[in-house]
């Protein structure tokens, strides 16, 4: 009799345990308590209680052993290492210490986003108005107080204080607002209704910043436009510098007699067509007032601005430089799309070091004489050793090779940035020998939007934004077939769970 209570007993608790696994292995794949797993669940803990009941008087004899008694000793001091670690983690929990391991650092609070909570000189509240806090989002609003003590967060539910509210301009569940002084912004939320580390601190620029700046686009001469979104067009940098709290519009100098007044950077964007004499003399008079300028030159095009660029010392290239490096196979690019590696020692690039931008079809443009102290000028980017220049592109020519009657060798330069004292004013100028590393299929691939935006704003004099801009998630998901995704549930939802049953089964039928 006792042999037999003996046997049911280890029988039950073996189908008990394997029911237990099998339902806690099929909850934590859907992630959700379903009927089934909860059935296992419950049949399990049955079973496990009516082992125990059969087999009371062997539990008991059992722990009468020393071995027994060792064993229980062991499980003691095992409770005693799993209260530690419960410990452990209570303080680390409230002493918590995040390390951010995902390639792109996607949870870890970009150099821009620092520059600009640290620069803080007023406070700046964030008020999230719901019933129920989300854990995600005041997470990322703790990384934003670490940074500066000039922002401040909290949760108000607007049912309970429609004052509040109303004070900030809350008309939705779930609206979340930046205030600082009498501005507020209203935070724009993503697709999925969660609010991006950009959306938060473009909020905060707009509600901190005593002015709007203006960029003007000039068009009339075949420029690139930024309400072009075709693969010429500037609209992904539009949309990058109104996000970063600039506006931005078109200017026509052959309509006016001078360049707009409210124009904080002009952008000349590879002109097809030469400028006239009097729009030159407009882009000269601005300089000279003090304005500020980014001028991208494309090859093979004469936009009749030497003039200007003699005046700063800046020598632009008629050639067409060739990479013969190779880099741009990972890209899928040739020769003729050079890679930079090499930066001048300015605010514009120091944040791309040890980064990579490339420029489709460029020319050089260099410092004239170096020996001239006025105006002060930094070549900012330099192509390899093994890039070289030709005089041009012939249409259709597949092979090119270095030429030294009629070429440079590399490492040649493509970009130059000047300053100088202008009547009493500070003048910037950055001449750039290519437009299409910013055109929008081009702006997001490896440094070319950083470096383009990073440009403008040490144009507008706004050095605390120039950075490295925060990061997006790699695509990393994996695309099923039909039989693929039909295979993996009977994998998850059966195989698995069955296969723990049968096992703890043929357990139980090899120690009867």
């Amino acid at each position: 009799m006792k042999s037999e209570r003996h046997g049911w007993a280890e029988f039950a608790g073996s189908i008990g345990a394997a029911c237990l696994v099998a339902g806690y292995l099929r909850y934590s794949i859907e992630g959700q308590l379903q009927r089934f797993s909860e059935s296992l669940l419950i049949a399990g803990g049955v079973l496990v209680l009516v082992a125990v009941v059969l087999g009371f008087r062997g539990i008991l004899k059992f722990f009468s052993k020393r071995s027994s008694r060792l064993g229980t000793n062991t499980a003691i001091l095992s409770l005693a290492v799993l209260a530690i670690l419960v410990i452990l983690n209570f303080v680390g929990y409230r002493h918590h210490k995040r390390f951010d391991l995902t390639s792109e650092k996607l949870f870890t609070l970009s150099d821009q986003t620092c520059k600009i909570a640290s620069g803080l000189q007023q406070d700046v509240t964030i008020v999230r108005f719901a019933k129920t806090p989300a854990p995600q989002f005041d997470d990322v609003m703790t990384e934003y107080k670490n940074l500066s003590p000039h922002i401040k967060y909290r949760n108000v539910d607007p049912q309970e204080k429609p004052e509040v509210a109303k004070d900030y301009g809350a008309t939705h569940m779930g609206d979340v607002i930046v205030a600082a002084g009498s501005r507020k912004e209203n935070l724009e939320a993503s697709p999925d209704g969660s609010f991006s580390e950009e959306a938060i601190t473009t909020a905060i620029l707009k509600v901190t910043r005593d002015k709007t700046k203006m960029v003007c686009f000039v068009a009339g001469h075949g420029e690139k436009s930024p309400s072009d979104d075709s693969a010429q067009g500037y609209t992904v940098a539009d949309q990058r510098l109104k996000k970063e709290g600039y506006e931005t519009k078109t200017v026509n100098l052959a309509t006016g007699d001078a360049v707009p007044s409210d124009c904080d950077v002009l952008v000349i964007a590879g002109p097809k067509q030469s400028f006239f004499p009097q729009e030159v003399a407009m882009v000269g008079k601005y300089l000279d007032g003090g304005g500020k300028a980014l001028i991208e030159v494309d090859p093979e095009t004469d936009s009749r601005l030497d003039g200007i660029l003699q005046g700063w010392n800046i020598d632009l290239g008629k050639n067409v430089i060739i990479d013969a490096s190779g880099a741009g196979r990972f890209f899928g690019t040739g020769p003729t799309y050079p890679i930079v590696l090499q930066y001048g020692a300015s605010p514009i690039t120091k944040a791309l070091a040890r980064t990579m931008t490339f420029f489709p079809l460029a020319r050089t443009v260099s410092i004239a004489d170096k020996q001239k102290p006025d105006p002060q000028l930094i070549e900012l980017l330099k192509t390899s050793q093994a890039s070289f220049t030709i005089p041009r592109l012939e249409k259709g020519q597949t092979e090119v090779s270095f030429n030294p009657k009629t070429g440079t060798a590399g490492p040649l330069s493509l970009g130059v940035a000047g300053d100088r004292n202008s009547n009493g004013h500070e003048a910037r100028l950055v001449v750039i020998g290519n437009s299409e590393f910013a055109a929008n299929p081009w702006f997001g691939a490896q440094s070319n939007g950083d470096l383009f935006l990073n440009t403008i704003d040490w144009l507008a004099q706004d050095e605390n934004l120039i950075s490295i801009r925060p990061k997006s998630a790699t695509n990393r998901r994996i695309e099923l077939t039909q039989a693929q995704a039909t295979g993996l549930a009977w994998l998850e939802l059966f195989l698995l769970p069955g296969f723990v049953v049968v096992l703890g089964i043929s357990i139980w039928w090899k120690r009867r």
